[in-house]
């Protein structure tokens, strides 16, 4: 029977209930009294110096109260980077300045040049057109490799060339793979592109600036997925204020995908502008303004060989990618390529020698970040590809290759750095086969032939690692931020549970499975457990939510704490029933002496904590609080297999997706509904990089695919119900609760079945010429390969 309440039950998300009502308190719903309204003037060319900007006409509009240039930031500190690459030569990368405020140059379409400061939204707009920028338009450098010739033009003049670094990984292992290519039996080489995607997470970006002038303290509302991380950033390496004078909140906040992990230059100059103007200023951004301020994801162009013996085992594996970080660097950008990236390139499988050679480039483009899944779908999606390949290469079943070189030992040490410590590849497989129907494929094949379609089946299996760490490690890889979490558990006198987390939720359902941890700890109702989290005045210090973390290292946080609890309260109870602490058990929220029926009630015991008439005083301190830290001992590594079937129109290359299924192995699920949903959503998003999304630049820079009339995203008839299945659970064995991580695993698994099942329509209806196609499939793309 499925359960009804806490840990395993499919708990509806109580926050649902102010979303669907329209009582959701958003950035944008926050007004202050007296708050001016914030219009950014950028760049409209992709590269050039900055020659002039005249404000005159703009300060003389009404309702102008001051407009801001780049001259304004003097002396106030750039947009840090949170991670530093050491290369594979163990020089730094090369760090630029990333100014609030462009001075001396332009670097990309959407650079920020002024900022005009209103009464309202529409006079800082109308003022805004009125400001003069004069720009000397140099050539704008776009393409990777063009950019690292030479005699390129520099994106930034106090570099030596365009190229951030050149990582290589593992350096040792290099001259063993070039040995393993020479005499392999099989080698299958394979070119694609990851293309650049735009997040369009559904609540664009909002600011707001608060300034107290009686104590100094400023406060920040911004849609974030991690408000202390912003607090340290903005307050120790921008501005300059203390911690303890710096308050950012993060309210209800509409989807994120990565894409609001960073700091960006609206939040700090709303901070700084309501000091100087001492009145609260807010920008609001818009979503043709998101798409060129946003950062972007993957951006990848790779050349991935696999090398193979005569029975189709893997023997090595070299991959060459460029990665483009646009014209700045943003806070975790330099991380995706290198170390969530590389680090993957084993994937589920036993190959011996691995070597991951990134360039990672500057370019006139917005700078490009995390985005869901955040470089292990770039890692999945080449290894994926180059394998179901290499099987068509050497007439071997793509589901027959992947089990041949399955890891099946755990835990197993990868030559990529990374030890899993547990999965069932198989088991995942097998699942994935009976849910998807493969036995029945050739008659759905017949069906597509006859009404003259054509059909594919593409299969893809996945790993991800998820809750980056542990901190003492990845400081020594150029993080420059701790990975832990943290969880403060305060009971109330009536028994009732305050969780404040140093996790951020928006979207995931934290409310609900957070509650669902704590009461089936306690053995209390969900209801009694209420979670806060987003405001840097009322949690403890935590780095925020992403890379799938919130359960595995927030949720630990959690246990930790409550685990604290629980030990005072037995601590008290023992006291009420002249026991021995040892001897208390806690179930179903009752305190018993274990072989009595002495019992007193979860109730009793917090009220005797803060009304302690009855109390071990002498041993105790009053009251019922406790904070946690955790920082994990190693990633966690959901994995998974993911199948999908296509029909291709023959006349006009049209793809429609006709099935999907999904296996995953999540280790123990705390809510099932709300992991569906995750899978569902990710998959929805990988379908839409597989065959529509794509952001496009021409060759001067221009953002060509800059609004919804040119930026295809996936709506409701582009996607298949999915069949999902999360029991072949094997849980992790290095976090309290088992956990590994949800919310990326659709998103990374998702791109290569698509392109995979595309391929083999196309080659089963006799296009064998067809190997690849790079993404999106869009009916021209797929029509022109037919065509040879």
């Amino acid at each position: 029977m499925p359960k009804d309440h806490g840990i395993g039950a499919s708990s509806k998300r109580r926050e649902d209930k102010r979303f669907l009502t329209g009582k959701g308190r958003y950035t944008d719903d926050i007004n202050l009294p007296g708050q001016a309204h914030a219009w950014f003037v950028r760049s409209q060319v992709a590269h050039g110096r900055l020659t002039g900007v005249d404000t005159s006409a703009a300060e003389a509009m009404p309702g102008v109260l001051r407009v801001f240039t780049g001259a304004d930031f003097e002396g106030v500190g750039g947009l840090p980077c949170g991670w530093l690459v050491t290369d594979r030569f163990g020089q730094p990368m090369q760090e630029p300045g990333h100014p609030v405020l462009a001075r001396g140059k332009v670097r990309h379409v959407g650079d920020p040049v002024a900022v005009v400061v209103a009464e309202t939204a529409e006079q800082a707009r109308d003022a805004a057109e009125a400001v003069e920028v004069e720009i000397d338009e140099l050539p704008a450098v776009l393409d990777m490799k063009a950019a690292l010739d030479p005699d390129a033009p520099l994106v930034h003049d106090e570099l030596k060339n365009n190229l951030c670094y050149d990582w290589g990984f593992v350096e040792e292992n290099r001259a063993a793979v070039n040995a393993a290519f020479e005499t392999a039996a099989h080698v299958t080489t394979l070119d694609l592109v990851n293309q650049r995607l735009v997040p369009n997470a559904m609540e664009p970006r909002v600011a707001l600036g608060d300034f107290n002038p009686a104590t100094e303290d400023s406060t920040l509302y911004t849609t974030s997925q991690n408000p202390h991380v912003i607090r340290l950033l903005m307050g120790a390496f921008v501005l300059g204020i203390p911690e303890h004078k710096l308050r950012v909140v993060a309210p209800d906040v509409g989807g994120g995908f990565g894409s609001k992990i960073f700091h960006y230059a609206e939040e700090a100059f709303c901070t700084f502008a309501a000091k100087q103007l001492r009145r609260p200023v807010k920008w609001t951004c818009t979503r043709s303004e998101a798409f060129i301020s946003d950062a972007h994801g993957r951006d990848h162009v790779t050349r991935i060989e696999l090398a193979l013996d005569a029975e189709g085992r893997f023997q090595a594996l070299r991959t060459e990618t460029h990665a483009n970080m646009g014209a700045y660097l943003s806070t975790f950008a330099p991380s995706i390529p290198t170390w969530l990236h590389g680090t993957l390139m084993a994937g589920n499988y036993k190959t011996p020698l691995i070597y991951v050679n990134v360039k990672a480039v500057f370019t006139n483009t917005v700078p490009v970040d995390a985005y869901r899944g955040a470089g292990r779908p770039e890692a999945t999606f080449q290894l994926e590809r180059v394998i179901d390949k290499a099987a068509r290469e050497m007439g071997i079943d793509p589901v027959e290759l992947r089990r041949r070189n399955f890891i099946t030992e755990f835990p197993y040490a990868t030559p990529v750095a990374v030890e899993y410590d547990t999965g069932d590849y198989n088991a995942t497989l097998d699942k994935l086969l009976e849910i998807a129907d493969v036995a029945g494929f050739e008659a759905r094949l017949a069906d597509s032939k006859s009404r003259g379609m054509l059909r594919g089946l593409g299969l893809n299996c996945y790993i991800e690692a998820c809750g980056i760490a542990p901190s003492q490690l990845v400081g020594q890889l150029g993080a420059r931020a701790g990975l832990y979490e943290s969880a403060t558990v305060r009971v109330n006198a009536t028994g009732g549970l305050v969780v404040m987390t140093g996790s951020h939720s928006h979207g995931q359902g934290h409310e609900t499975t957070f509650a669902q941890v704590v009461a089936d700890m306690i053995g209390i109702g969900e209801d009694m457990v209420e979670i806060v989290h987003g405001d840097t005045a009322n949690t403890p210090m935590g780095m925020g939510t992403y890379g799938s973390r919130s359960l595995a290292v927030g949720g630990s946080a959690m246990v930790r704490a409550t685990n604290k609890i629980i030990a005072k309260a037995k601590k008290i109870a023992a006291h009420l029933m002249e026991a021995a602490p040892e001897d208390i058990e806690l179930k179903d929220g009752r305190f018993s002496v274990a072989g009595t029926d002495k019992s007193v009630a979860w109730g009793d015991v917090t009220l005797a904590a803060y009304v302690p008439h009855n109390y071990p005083l002498e041993e105790l301190e009053p009251g019922l609080e406790e904070t946690a830290f955790y920082d994990p001992n190693n990633f966690t590594y959901p994995a998974g297999a993911y199948a999908c079937e296509v029909e291709v129109d023959p006349e006009t290359g049209k793809v429609t997706v006709c099935s999907f299924a999904a296996a995953d192995d999540f280790g123990n699920i705390v809510n099932p509904m709300i992991v569906s949903g995750q899978v569902h959503g990710g998959i929805a998003q990988g379908i839409g990089q597989a065959l529509l999304e794509a952001a496009s630049y021409d060759d001067y820079g221009q953002l060509l695919s800059g609004s919804y009339m040119d930026y295809a995203m996936p709506r409701a008839d582009d996607v298949p119900f999915y069949r999902v299945d999360h029991s072949c659970a094997t849980p992790c064995t290095h976090n309290p609760l088992g956990v590994k991580g949800c919310g990326e695993a659709g998103a990374i698994g998702s791109p290569p079945a698509v392109v995979n099942a595309v391929v083999d329509a196309l080659q089963r209806a006799g296009h064998t010429g067809v190997t690849h196609i790079d993404m999106p499939l869009t009916p021209a793309r797929v029509w022109a390969a037919m065509q040879g």
